[in-house]
């Protein structure tokens, strides 16, 4: 049906019908389900094609639409597709503007802290450098440039590239630069000296002490049982802070994770661990084993109380993971294998889990109990 497409026209328009434009030929619209969009039927290369120039509402209106359909036309008797110089012009876009589709498109997917690190390292250090620049014209000397500026933090610029390259891939993947066209791949990482810490029996003892004093000179019963459950079951900092009760299978001596940083997951406690736990007062109206200062909320801020801690002990070097390097070298040294040591630990990679997938259970818990044991004797309180 052939009719002067208007507002009106639009909005009279029932589900699953099209109209056509009496003055533009091949210029439409079409109403699928609720909303309307405007499309161009034309060919291109001798081949007809169906263009969806956008849904109805700001930017397209019925002038707009019928604008683009004359451009799309005089495209295409030139022998342009115009699917192409969309690709174009999208790629004309700033890194920044195209950044932005990004952070609603993939981003909004990941777990939150992931999401924080992206637009961290963005903010800091992509945008400064790169912001600006059109998408298309990102080039490798552009990627090496900025890897350099950061050559004293090989870390943090490796992070960078890998940020980056997450982004560049998904540009492609939405045409907004040519297929294997990722500038980021030919720019090659730095050495990272990895920092494997862990705290020797005397250390142990030390902070075992500095943990004492900091209950009694502060009551941080949940920063003092936060840290011991660390070293104790060698999880995550975010695992334990987060830890609900529900999570808590004490008959079963688990940690039943639904959603850690490898998904879900369970942890084997060993005696001292539940013991710990069992000792531990339960918040009226707060779902979570270390309770923060506000109500029905976890723990937030563990490393400011931290750095009181192991400067009380002497350890200014040692960080917080460092405690989950504690836990696993003592496992190595009760004679854990590495497979069963990472099974504890949980690894993220497939490979990884596939070689201890034969492990017996009643294996690791033997291990988890003679890590906890030897720990706990250490390190006192």
């Amino acid at each position: 049906m052939k009719t002067r497409i208007t507002v009106k026209a639009i909005e009279n328009l029932p589900p699953g019908k099209a109209i056509w434009d009496d003055k533009v030929i091949g210029f439409g619209a079409r109403c699928q389900k609720k909303s309307v969009s405007y499309i161009i039927k034309t060919r291109v290369h001798g081949r007809q094609k169906l263009i969806t120039i956008g849904k109805h509402g700001a930017p397209w209106t019925p002038e707009t639409a019928r604008k683009e359909a004359l451009k799309i036309l005089a495209d295409t008797a030139r022998g342009i597709d115009p699917n192409e110089r969309k690709r174009r012009e999208r790629a004309k876009r700033s890194v920044d503007a195209v950044w932005k589709e990004f952070e609603a498109s993939h981003l909004s997917k990941l777990k939150p802290k992931t999401r924080a690190d992206y637009q961290q390292l963005y903010a800091r250090y992509i945008f400064p450098h790169l912001g600006s620049k059109a998408l298309a014209d990102v080039s490798k000397a552009d990627v090496a440039s900025l890897h350099r500026k950061l050559e004293d933090k090989p870390r943090t610029a490796n992070l960078v590239l890998a940020v980056l390259s997450k982004f560049m891939n998904w540009a492609e993947a939405h045409d907004l630069r040519p297929q294997y066209s990722n500038p980021v791949k030919w720019v090659k990482k730095y050495r990272e000296n990895r920092r494997d810490r862990f705290l020797s029996e005397e250390e142990l003892k030390a902070l075992g002490c500095s943990l004492d004093q900091e209950l009694e000179d502060n009551g941080n019963i949940y920063v003092v049982a936060a840290i011991r459950l660390l070293i104790l079951t060698g999880a995550r900092v975010s695992e334990i802070l987060t830890l609900k009760w529900d999570y808590v299978d004490l008959e079963n001596n688990l940690l039943l994770l639904p959603d850690s940083k490898t998904g879900r997951k369970a942890i084997l406690l060993n005696t001292a661990a539940a013991e710990l736990l069992c000792s531990l007062p339960r918040m009226a109206n707060n779902p979570f084993v270390i309770c923060g200062n506000r109500e029905g909320r976890h723990l937030v801020n563990l490393r400011k109380p931290w750095r009181r801690i192991h400067k009380r002990a002497g350890l200014d070097d040692v960080r917080l993971q460092d405690l989950r390097h504690t836990f696993a070298s003592w496992a190595a040294r009760t004679g854990g294998s590495l497979p069963k040591i990472g099974a504890l630990l949980g690894h993220s990679q497939v490979q990884t889990t596939q070689r201890y997938a034969h492990l017996v259970p009643e294996d690791l818990r033997n291990l988890t109990e003679k890590v906890g044991e030897g720990i706990s004797q250490v390190l006192g309180g």
